[in-house]
């Protein structure tokens, strides 16, 4: 049987548009269908892009105040949050001029409207005129995303209570916010705002900051934290809030007692939910758990020629994940040898906050779990030349090596420009290199990924300059 495309990719956001264009390159013919006016999805239009824009206003607004210890004059710096908005705004309009472009050049063909799949070879795509159009494809490929996620008992109405779609568009600093959740994204939109000159307190139930992180990397960034004049309240519950005209009341639960608390907004970071209702899946008996699609180490579903790639499967809710899953399951489609499923323990994890966050692979607790025998090293960025030039000397790199074969498990990073030092471990794990060989690797002076190779001689128990 002919069909009109041999793939059709449900979602353009970084799984999506990446799995498209590598797709385009193979020869396949291809379209994608978007819900949006704009191609990106929620990464490029109300994630990693425009809230990174904004933390980088927030990070030069930081640097202005301090701009004196440098022998810079500086008088009261200000922020303009109208102007904030319009380069946040124009960065993600470029971006998305840009994907159009690779669609352009790769022969994918845009295709405005809701998706829904409607057979096992067959998307019906309805726009918002009650037109409708069906796509006949070999291949389809879901890629739908995420939208935060919502408690039952918290109103968020982008007012006074808001989730991190509408804190993206605020036009005016609220004098006080409450952060609720300490992941990533709560931890990012904290650090943002306390820099903007909001009164933070953030609020999280477990036990620690970035709990998904190194332990040791958790204490480190709640000190940095509370440093900068943030309120963080661990082990902590919401139980009740109410939204006012002049700010919204809470009712926390630490050790079980109770506590009230007054701000401005609230800001709700528990997480995100996968966009799987109205496609149709259920009807095909494609395997859905808890709204995640159920796939297989080619990202597969019951129906094998219909993936399901990032934020709707049970895998990290990261972009560049979403864009190796994308990769992978096209390859795998197209019959290409070469493809390998994805080992998740080598996905790297990057928080933007002051200090920055990042790592991959096996943190010292899970190294042990998994019975290895560890050793580890750690080396201050105080420690460093360049981090003390740049003023950046909080934080540390740690090495997590097993001591049979030297075999490197895992690198974690709090400290300056951590999201960006993190590659060097990535390909380090990648080709299955020993800790001595980071070390041996020669590093640039003065430089920050220096910390790198003094954390691997740390491990092998002869750190250099520390």
């Amino acid at each position: 049987m002919s069909h009109e495309y041999d793939l059709v990719v449900i979602g353009s956001g970084p799984g999506g548009y990446v799995a498209a264009i590598r797709a385009g390159q193979l020869g396949m013919k291809v379209a994608v269908v978007e819900k949006d006016p704009k191609f990106g999805g929620t990464c490029l239009h109300r994630g990693c892009i425009p809230t990174k824009a904004l933390l980088h206003t927030a990070e030069l607004l930081d640097q202005v105040k301090t701009a004196g210890r440098f022998g810079i004059k500086v008088e009261a710096p200000q922020l303009d949050m109208d102007k904030a908005q319009s380069y946040k705004n124009k960065i993600v309009a470029k971006n998305a001029k840009g994907i159009e472009f690779l669609f352009k050049k790769n022969k994918v063909e845009p295709v405005h409207g809701f998706g829904r799949v409607t057979g096992g070879n067959e998307v019906t795509v309805e726009d918002g005129d009650g037109n409708s159009r069906a796509l006949t494809a070999a291949n389809i490929l879901i890629a739908t995303g995420s939208v935060p996620r919502d408690l039952r008992f918290v109103p968020v109405d982008g007012g006074r209570i808001l989730n991190s779609d509408h804190i993206l568009n605020l036009r005016e600093v609220p004098e006080s916010l409450v952060v609720l959740g300490a992941g990533a994204v709560g931890t990012e939109f904290a650090s943002m705002f306390a820099a903007f000159g909001s009164r933070v307190t953030l609020v999280e139930m477990l036990d620690r900051v970035l709990p998904i992180e190194d332990e040791e990397i958790s204490a480190e960034l709640l000190k940095a934290l509370k440093r900068r004049g943030i309120d963080v309240r661990t082990s902590t519950k919401l139980s009740e809030v109410q939204a006012g005209n002049n700010g919204v009341s809470l009712q926390l639960e630490h050790d079980g007692v109770d506590d009230g608390l007054q701000a401005e907004m609230l800001l709700v970071a528990v997480g995100r939910a996968p966009v799987t209702e109205k496609l149709g899946l259920e009807e095909l008996a494609i395997g859905l758990d808890q709204g995640y699609v159920e796939v297989n180490e080619w990202m597969q579903t019951a129906v094998a020629n219909i993936y399901a790639i990032g934020d709707v499967v049970k895998t990290p809710w990261l972009a560049h994940v979403a864009s190796a899953e994308g990769i992978l399951a096209v390859e795998h489609m197209a019959g290409d040898g070469g493809a390998r499923p994805i080992n998740y323990d080598h996905v790297p994890s990057c928080t933007y906050c002051e200090p920055e966050v990042a790592s991959v692979g096996l943190s010292e607790a899970t190294a042990k779990e998994r019975g290895y025998d560890v050793a580890v090293g750690k080396f201050p960025f105080a420690a460093l030349g360049k981090a003390g030039i740049l003023g950046k000397t909080e934080g540390f790199v740690k090495i997590v090596r097993e001591t049979r074969y030297d075999q490197l498990l895992g690198a974690h990073i709090i400290g300056a420009h951590a999201t960006d030092l993190i590659a060097e471990a990535c390909t380090a794990l990648q080709v299955e290199s020993t800790t001595e060989e980071l070390f041996r690797a020669i590093h640039a002076h003065p430089t920050l990924s220096e910390a790198m190779a003094e954390a691997a001689h740390a491990a092998h128990g002869h750190a250099i300059h520390f």
